[in-house]
C-alpha cells in the first residue's frame, strides 16, 4: 500500500467516524476543551454507554485520545488529536512559481480572480485570455472597486504572452478549459458562469463571490508548504 492510498483510507475513517450526529457533537464539544466521558454525557444528554460506544469509534479513527487526570487518577479525559481534522482538507498541490488565471477574453473572471488572489493570498499571480478583449469589462472594474480591489481597465493579455513553464494555470471558464489542449494546459478548471452574458451588476457580483469562495478553499492547499505568500 502506497502512502497516498494509506492517507485516503485514514481520511475515509475520519469521515466515517464523523458521519454520526452524536459523534460530531462530541468532536464539537472537544474542540473547545477536554472533557471526561461523564461530562460529555451530561453536557449532551446522552447515556454513558452510548458515549462509550461513540468514543471508541472516534478513538479507532484516530480522532481522540484518553489521558489520565493528574488530580484524581481514577478519572480520564478525552482530547482531540492535534491536526487530525486538518487532514480532511484537500491534499496539497505541487508547488508552482506563479498562479495564472485564464478565461476567454481576460476581461472579467480571470481579472477578478487574479485581483482576489493578490489580495487574499499574495505571491506571484497573473491573468490572461485565449482571445483577449481590448479592455477589462467596466462592470468587473466596478465590482472590484466596491470590494477594495483595483483592476487596470486596459490590462488584458493573451495566454501565449503570459504563461510560462512552472505556472499553475487555472481556467475560470469552460471555453478556456476546453480550448487549451496544447502545451498550455490548465491544471484546474473552475466552471464560473460568464457574467458578461447577463451583463448586470448582480451577475458580476455573483462571479466575484464564486471566485472568492474557490480561492479561500484552494489557498490552504497551495500555501501549506510556503509555496506562496
Amino acid at each position: 500500500m502506497n502512502a497516498e492510498t494509506s492517507s485516503l483510507q485514514a481520511r475515509a475513517r475520519v469521515h466515517a467516524a464523523l458521519g454520526d450526529p452524536a459523534r460530531l457533537a462530541i468532536v464539537d464539544a472537544l474542540t473547545l476543551g477536554d472533557a471526561s466521558p461523564g461530562e460529555i454525557a451530561a453536557d449532551l444528554g446522552m447515556p454513558t454507554n452510548l458515549v462509550a460506544h461513540h468514543v471508541k469509534v472516534l478513538q479507532d479513527a484516530g480522532l481522540l485520545v484518553r489521558t489520565r487526570s493528574e488530580g484524581d487518577r481514577r478519572r480520564t479525559y478525552l482530547r482531540l488529536v492535534p491536526g487530525v481534522l486538518s487532514t480532511l482538507t484537500a491534499p496539497r498541490l505541487d508547488s508552482a512559481d506563479r498562479v495564472v488565471f485564464v478565461c476567454t477574453h481576460n476581461s472579467a473572471r480571470s481579472q477578478l480572480a487574479a485581483a482576489l488572489w493578490r489580495d487574499r493570498v499574495g505571491g506571484a499571480v497573473a491573468s490572461a485570455g485565449t482571445a483577449p478583449a481590448q479592455r477589462v469589462h467596466p462592470r468587473a472594474v466596478r465590482v472590484a472597486h466596491e470590494h477594495g480591489l483595483a483592476l487596470d481597465p486596459t490590462g488584458t493579455h493573451h495566454v501565449g504572452d503570459v504563461v510560462h513553464d512552472g505556472d499553475l494555470v487555472i481556467a475560470v471558464c469552460d471555453n478556456a478549459h476546453e480550448d487549451l489542449t496544447g502545451p498550455v494546459r490548465p491544471r484546474l478548471h473552475w466552471s464560473v458562469p460568464d457574467p458578461a452574458r447577463v451583463d448586470t451588476d448582480e451577475a458580476f457580483e455573483a462571479a466575484y463571490t464564486d471566485l472568492a469562495d474557490r480561492i479561500d478553499r484552494i489557498a490552504p492547499a497551495l500555501t501549506a508548504g510556503g509555496d506562496h505568500g
